[in-house]
């Protein structure tokens, strides 16, 4: 049987599809557009619910990015095409007190009650803050002028590496004993933004720079890389974080049986996202 990776070509996709590959698995690739990636390739898109049949036919799984307004389609389509297991990457936002007020974790929830309702064998992968945040928010200073300005270079976070969250949803999608079951996914240590720095710097083999600014101003550098509703959300977790340690987790080796990536295996797998200035065209 196929499992199908929708958003394939996304920094937790691709991880998927390569290691159903490595797993041996069947793969199809769904994207919004053509793509070569070594694979079966379908053009679907869940805001298109007419393109989701073929995208699912004859699958046993699929992985899936939280997406409410083409959830319905996909689970009427999934049911149609008889597929199984449902890996969901969803936000460690939908598992925490308030969730309901936070325009994140409702968007992720949306989708997590649908497939709750659909009678497939889901698994909900919560991914905590995204190293990969890192290159939007930092990866233009450093290519340009080798520092980083922020307003909190004292706050703490755990990030996570976007190929544990895909290794989860791999073991979901191929193994037994994870469906139904909600995995909140943290980085594996807490460190300060000063030491996510340095560990980009070492990655780099230099010294990288941190320079404290006004909120304000960081807010604007921001936006040149992130979303508005993610800068928002990464200065309002900053903020409150303090100079304390951030919530860590243990799941990645309670459930793989192995250490999870640290930041500093992330900055060695992304330094060139941080070297040189990018190329024009």
């Amino acid at each position: 049987m196929t499992i199908v990776v929708f958003g394939a070509r996304g920094s937790v996709g691709r991880h998927v599809l390569n290691g159903l590959v490595a797993a041996g698995e069947r793969v199809r690739a769904a994207s919004r557009s053509a793509a070569d990636l070594g694979v079966e390739s379908v053009v679907a898109d869940l805001d298109r619910p007419e393109t989701l049949g073929a995208a699912l036919a004859g699958a046993s799984g699929a992985f899936i990015y939280a997406h409410p307004a083409g959830v319905e389609g996909f689970v009427a389509a999934a049911r149609e095409a008889g597929v199984r297991r449902v890996a969901l990457l969803s936000s460690a936002s939908a598992a925490r007190p308030g969730a309901e007020q936070n325009p994140i974790a409702r968007w992720h929830l949306a989708v997590e009650e649908a497939l709750e309702r659909s009678g497939l064998e889901w698994t909900f992968v919560r991914g905590g803050g995204f190293a990969t945040n890192t290159i939007g928010l930092w990866g233009p200073s450093i290519r340009a002028e080798g520092k980083i300005r922020v307003p909190y270079p004292d706050a703490q976070s755990a990030p996570v590496h976007e190929a544990d969250l895909a290794a989860l949803a791999v073991a979901a999608l191929t193994g037994g004993g994870l469906g139904g079951k909600a995995y909140v996914v943290l980085g594996p240590e807490s460190l300060s933004l000063r030491a996510q720095a340095a560990a980009i710097g070492a990655a780099l083999g230099r010294e990288i720079a941190v320079e404290a600014v006004p909120e304000d101003v960081a807010r604007e550098e921001m936006r040149r890389g992130l979303p508005d509703l993610a800068v928002t959300t990464i200065l309002r977790y900053w903020a409150a974080a303090g100079d304390g340690p951030a919530e860590t987790s243990a799941v990645i080796p309670e459930v793989l049986g192995r250490p999870a990536r640290t930041f500093a295996e992330w900055a060695v797998d992304h330094a060139a996202d941080f070297r040189g200035r990018p190329e024009t065209s």
